[in-house]
């Protein structure tokens, strides 16, 4: 299939070259995350075990991904993206916590229960709500953030499309599509990559040739690396970044690299137990622990307590009803271009 330019009347411009792929190591310690920072961190995590824990009990059904390890990443980007057009993917709670601070709407969505942002049919991984959609199929984002991003280049309204992606999503033909028409039309996209080395059960280096960066830069997009987990450094780095793809209408390509530290769904992580070891050595959480100290671990433990309480409440609920019609939940009449 052949990329059209929307308008064929005009030349696109041609992208400016990629500057070189740029890694940004921020392991040196760095400025503590605020009192809310900590607390979006918190959340992810303890709604991500307990949803482990429910599962182990026989109190959920179905499938669920986790982003255990990977909370930062949302966390670090959320303010950076208020008001934008946000795609996740299978393994997208993280993301949504991030945005709207919702695990009771979220929890009862998986459950199935009144309260649910969607009504419960889309369960753990199809989620829509304020300019926000998660999907389970690998790349189908891109496409659309592409589109997105096109009508909101040429209404003018400021906003960008920011899609969130693994490692493993760029063995999708799609990908690359989306890629080679956001740097051709020079469209305001954000291509968020959680670098974990891991897809599903096949390590990154058994199932990739390249690089990344070196696919980005094949396009003429704009490549930037993250390796480390401190969130004051990640948005000062990634501020002016971001800025150009709203302001300019240059597509970039985000990599964090980063750790999965849970299974790929609920019990199926093949992985050497040694290895998830070694990589919870070097987990936010533990390091937070360490230098936070009393204050963080009571901080902690409330939001587990919450969240423990909050399950309770949404397990009692009666199931959700769907009709199909009457008066539209304003969650979910949002924001989507037209």
């Amino acid at each position: 299939m052949t990329a059209r330019p929307p308008e064929p009347s005009r030349t696109p411009a041609a992208p400016a070259a990629a500057p070189p792929p740029a890694a940004v190591s921020l392991a040196e310690p760095p400025a503590v995350p605020g009192r809310e920072d900590l607390e979006s961190l918190l959340t992810i995590r303890h709604f991500e075990n307990l949803l482990l824990r429910m599962f182990a009990e026989g109190r959920l059904n179905g499938t669920t991904h986790t982003c255990l390890g990977q909370e930062y990443v949302p966390v670090s980007l959320a303010p950076l993206l208020a008001g934008d057009h946000v795609l996740s993917n299978h393994r997208g709670h993280g993301h949504y916590l991030a945005l709207f601070r919702d695990p009771a709407g979220l929890l009862a969505e998986i459950m199935g229960r009144a309260g649910a942002v969607c009504s419960g049919v889309g369960g753990s991984q199809h989620i829509r709500r304020d300019g926000y959609l998660s999907t389970g199929v690998q790349g189908q984002s891109l496409p659309l953030a592409v589109g997105i991003g096109l009508r909101c280049k040429r209404t003018g309204d400021g906003r960008i499309a920011a899609a969130f992606v693994g490692d493993g999503t760029w063995g999708e033909g799609a990908v690359y599509e989306a890629l080679n028409m956001a740097a051709l039309w020079q469209v305001p996209v954000l291509v968020v990559v959680e670098h974990n080395g891991i897809a599903q059960s096949t390590p990154t280096h058994a199932q990739m040739a390249g690089s990344i960066a070196g696919r980005a830069a094949a396009f003429g997009i704009d490549f930037v690396e993250i390796t480390g987990h401190h969130i004051p450094g990640i948005r000062e780095r990634l501020t002016p970044v971001v800025r150009r793809v709203r302001e300019e209408h240059r597509p970039a390509v985000v990599q964090f690299t980063t750790h999965r530290l849970g299974p790929h769904s609920k019990g199926d992580d093949t992985r050497d137990p040694a290895e998830v070891e070694r990589l919870r050595a070097g987990d936010w959480h533990r390091e937070l622990t360490g230098r936070l100290g009393a204050p963080f671990r009571e901080l902690d433990a409330r939001i587990r307590a919450e969240l423990e309480e909050m399950a309770r409440e949404v397990e009692a609920r009666p199931p959700a009803t769907w009709t199909g019609s009457g008066p539209a939940d304003p969650r979910t009449e949002d924001r989507w271009p037209n």
